[in-house]
């Protein structure tokens, strides 16, 4: 005789988020996510690393880490010392380095260390959206900073900082993404970042910096961190091999003072990011790592191309956009007429996905009609045709564009 099936429910703590869904597949039309460009995968080089440094240290994954301790496989870190003192102006050895599963372990491990309930943060106003919900999930207060072509605004932030102190508030941290900022691709000025590490000086403020998208910049060419440009060691530093490698590969990075990292090491209990990873990420990178870049640049503008000019054919006016400066994402204003959360399941019923504005935005209402548009996963006759399709599902809804 069957029987019913146990019930959990009466055991789930209090506090828990909503249920998920069963995953039913992809929509042919995805622009949502940090997906990257099949095509342009390193697939060959990877996997001649994977067979080359699994026979040269294969039997090193009998020891959790890889003989090389709990911050991450030595090669990997060695790559990453160099690779930054080249790119990003950053002077740090190996052992400044802590490899992570991706860079959402990354900002768990700075918002456990650093975050409790009720405190204050500054943030990008529009921002990564696992950023913007990791600080609510913590019951933390996220201030968002207006941006504008040249990312961060100044002068917003230097008002933000002194009500907070005039509240007897001290904000945590400055989270930013200045190069290559997700969702809007700007890059912050020079003169900026140099104004933005004064404030945070004075104040006594630290800066947590996420670099994910800097090797993504069209020119090749970007700014110094703010890590590097720090004197006085208050920038906590992220990055990720998602963006330019393979997003599920998870694999991400921290640099920071020992004083910061040996606090998010001690948390970090999971035994050590996946070893075989890192193993081919350093095998294929100390040797391919400069030459894949061009490529994958070269792959991703003409994508963007594309869907500009898609844009343009389909929406025309209706839709504004700034050239983004690189990266994989294109920010989206729409008509104010257009709400980007209603649109959201019209244009998935339609077979089309797209990233509503309110989710990437601290400041929902002003969002309202944005999108965030991933181009990367697409191809070029995809992109055409799904924009097609947003287009018919935005003008049958809300009549733009007219």
């Amino acid at each position: 005789m069957p029987t019913a099936p146990f019930d959990f429910t009466a055991l789930l703590p209090a506090g828990l988020p909503p249920a998920a869904a069963r995953w039913t597949g992809r929509v042919k039309y995805d622009f949502t996510g940090g997906n990257n460009d099949p095509d342009a995968l390193p697939l060959d080089g990877l996997i001649a690393a994977a067979e080359g440094v699994l026979r040269r240290e294969g039997r090193t994954l009998s020891t959790y880490g890889l003989n090389s301790g709990p911050q991450g496989y030595r090669a990997l870190r060695d790559f990453l010392s160099g690779k930054l003192q080249r790119d990003a102006g950053i002077n740090c050895s190996a052992d400044d380095i802590l490899i992570t599963s991706g860079s959402l372990q990354a900002l768990d491990l700075v918002n456990n260390t650093l975050l409790a309930r009720g405190d204050t943060v500054l943030i990008e106003e529009d921002c990564y959206q696992g950023s913007i919900n990791r600080l609510l999930k913590l019951g933390v207060t996220p201030v968002g900073i207006p941006l504008d072509r040249d990312g961060m605004r100044i002068d917003a932030l230097s008002n933000a900082l002194a009500d907070l102190k005039a509240k007897g508030i001290r904000p945590k941290y400055i989270y930013t993404i200045p190069t290559v900022q997700n969702p809007t691709a700007t890059i912050l000025p020079l003169e900026r970042r140099a104004a933005l590490l004064q404030l945070a000086t004075e104040y006594g403020v630290p800066v947590f910096e996420d670099d994910c998208y800097a090797d993504l910049s069209w020119s090749g060419e970007r700014p110094p961190a703010l890590y590097a440009m720090s004197d006085i060691g208050n920038v906590i530093y992220i990055g990720s091999f998602s963006k330019t490698i393979a997003p599920a590969l998870r694999v991400g990075y921290i640099v920071a003072p020992w004083s910061i990292m040996s606090r998010m090491l001690a948390i970090k209990t999971d035994a050590g990011s996946g070893a075989l990873e890192q193993m081919v990420l350093a095998e294929y990178c100390t040797a391919h790592f400069t030459k894949h870049l061009p490529v994958l640049r070269k792959s991703l503008r003409a994508k963007l191309v594309t869907l500009m000019e898609s844009l343009r054919e389909h929406f025309g006016a209706a839709a504004e956009f700034d050239d983004p400066q690189g990266g994989i994402f294109l920010w989206v204003k729409l008509p104010d007429n257009v709400d980007a959360l209603k649109l959201y399941p019209l244009a998935q019923a339609a077979g089309v996905a797209i990233n509503p504005g309110p989710e990437w935005s601290v400041n929902k209402t002003r969002a309202r009609s944005h999108l965030r548009l991933c181009f990367a996963n697409l191809s070029h006759e995809e992109i055409n045709q799904g924009v097609a399709a947003l287009a018919e599902v935005c003008k049958r809804e809300f009549g733009a564009p007219a």
